[in-house]
């Protein structure tokens, strides 16, 4: 019968953590120079176009760190936080909900302030924000400390669930999560990218909390990238490219814990997970870039605020078919001065009609090359 291994956090050498350079450093060294070229792109474009860039990625690392989880924030609401608490245009947005603002404020916390130390009443604070209820979903949970019981990550139905991982005991966390933050607020002799990928399987080893774990070890991360990159400025989602890849996530994740500390096979898949992100990324430059583009051959177009704001819908990515009594709601306007915009817009020659005739009628944004 074969032998089950233990757990890496069991092992007396814990957490003495080994890999092979050698097998690393062509990846590694391609991803750094990514990164620094797309860095050097966002730092060729304007103010306004930089911002842009981050408020999307950012919107996106909010949304897909949280869909990881099963959990779906509706969108609209994360970028108006996030908007708002950039100090940016948010005007006609809707209002934001509690679960939307803690993982905003978390966010934002991790990769605007970086540099500052990561300490326990930091994390304590993000883990406040996450739950601002004090429960996961019906359940209540002890918010803003470590976890005081057992921690198992099972799946299946009950009576014949499967154990795929158990955490160090509840009387370990504070030895452990001091180990940990001493080391991740030391300087160190380590290639900043490589500690994010570290910093990220260490936390979820450990799994402190009785819940969100997974979304602050992402945000761990995205601090470490931050730092990595030099600048608060984001314009790569990690966590977007992760839920793209979320089954061999978790399942390096599981598999690594069992073994030897050689975090070889977590290391690469990180760094090639990350230069997807980096390539993804190009595309997200790119809309940020038609955008800007738009707005700089309308700007002379006269549109009314309300006009602008709707324009502004529809170049974000808007959901589904735009129709008249959809303009309406969206404005909360008449359906007969959502009509009038529309057609003085098609005059304009930023929309045009699409679809059949009557209700069935729909508009797009017009092709560029038609656009007046």
């Amino acid at each position: 019968m074969r032998r089950i291994q233990p757990y890496i956090h069991q092992l007396p050498t814990w957490p003495q953590f080994t890999w092979q350079p050698a097998a690393l450093e062509s990846l590694l060294g391609a991803v750094r120079h990514q990164q620094g070229r797309l860095l050097g792109r966002l730092d060729n474009l304007g103010l306004e176009v930089r911002a842009e860039a981050t408020l999307q990625t950012l919107t996106l690392d909010v949304l897909k760190s949280s869909e990881i989880e099963g959990e779906l924030l509706p969108p609209a609401s994360v970028r108006s936080s996030l908007a708002y608490r950039l100090g940016l245009e948010q005007a006609g947005l809707p209002p934001v909900d509690r679960r939307v603002e803690g993982v905003v404020a978390m966010m934002l916390d991790a990769t605007q302030q970086a540099e500052a130390p990561l300490t326990a009443e930091r994390l304590f604070g993000w883990h406040h924000a996450l739950f601002p209820m004090g429960h996961s979903g019906l359940y209540p949970l002890r918010v803003g400390a470590w976890r005081t019981g057992p921690m198992q990550v099972v799946s299946g139905p009950m009576g014949r669930e499967r154990v795929h991982y158990e955490a160090p005991a509840a009387d370990e966390l504070a030895a452990q999560m001091e180990q940990f933050l001493t080391w991740f607020n030391t300087p160190l002799g380590l290639d900043p990218v490589l500690k994010a990928a570290l910093a990220h399987f260490w936390f979820v080893t450990i799994h402190p909390f009785d819940d969100g774990n997974g979304r602050i070890a992402r945000a761990i991360a995205d601090l470490q990238l931050a730092r990595a990159d030099g600048t608060a400025q984001r314009c790569y989602s990690m966590s977007a490219q992760i839920q793209a890849e979320r089954q061999t996530y978790y399942d390096l994740l599981e598999t690594s814990q069992r073994g030897p500390l050689d975090l070889t096979p977590w290391l690469t898949w990180f760094l090639q997970c990350l230069g997807r992100a980096l390539t993804s990324a190009e595309h997200t430059l790119a809309q940020v870039l038609a955008k800007a583009q738009f707005w700089e051959q309308h700007r002379l177009t006269p549109l009314t605020e309300r006009q602008r704001r709707l324009v502004q819908r529809l170049l974000d990515g808007f959901e589904g078919k735009l129709t008249t009594s959809k303009w309406a709601r969206m404005a909360k306007c008449s359906q007969d001065t959502a009509g009038r915009d529309i057609a003085d817009l098609i005059d304009k020659g930023i929309l045009r009609k699409e679809g059949a005739g009557g209700r069935s009628t729909s508009y797009c944004l017009a092709p560029e090359e038609t656009s007046g």
